[in-house]
């Protein structure tokens, strides 16, 4: 089964706020994330919950799809994170069905088959931007929830393989350049 993204989800652009120096609640940027799209712990509240109305607050559960820019990614916000409102760099998606996990939503946003989709409607010169007419009309795979779940764990193993493959090769990497020092120094 397909469906397009706007009849399963709630799409709104993040806010515009100046951030200040100390605050109760995370202003979400792309600078807060990794490469690979997961929030960053050194975060520090830079809003005061009075600078924006209560609906703008991220929920569990609540997709972030950084549409601006050129790294485009989605990430799941997720309940153990501070209390955060998303900049205008990312729509936020919420899902209105119980037929699809959010890190489902987000994996699928973030595969490579759908970033060439994305990039195809994306318009700017100097700052690239996926417009949300796009991401809502983008069709989602809803494969069962069971389904769903293996798929995600499929890639959780995968992004741990891929983690332990980037440690042994910078092990490796330690390894030759010892011992290449220990010959030459001799």
């Amino acid at each position: 089964m397909k469906s397009k993204v706007a009849n399963i989800t709630t799409i709104r652009t993040g806010l515009f706020v100046k951030p200040l120096s100390i605050g109760d609640t995370v202003y979400l940027q792309s600078r807060h994330f990794h490469e690979n799209g997961r929030l960053r712990t050194d975060l520090h509240p830079d809003l005061n919950k009075n600078d924006f109305s209560e609906n703008h607050l991220l929920r569990p559960g609540d997709v972030l799809f950084a549409a601006k820019g050129s790294k485009n990614f989605a990430a799941v916000y997720e309940a153990h994170n501070h209390p955060a409102v998303a900049s205008t760099t990312f729509f936020v998606l919420r899902l209105i069905t119980d037929k699809l996990y959010p890190e489902y939503l987000a994996w699928f946003l973030n595969t490579s088959f759908t970033q060439q989709i994305l990039k195809k409607g994306a318009f700017g010169t100097s700052i690239v931007s996926i417009p949300k007419t796009v991401l809502g009309d983008l069709e989602i795979f809803m494969p069962s929830l069971q389904k769903q779940k293996a798929i995600l764990q499929i890639h959780q193993l995968y992004q741990q393989e891929q983690h332990l493959l980037n440690k042994l090769s910078h092990l490796k990497q330690q390894y030759i350049e010892s011992t290449i020092l220990k010959e030459i120094s001799r």
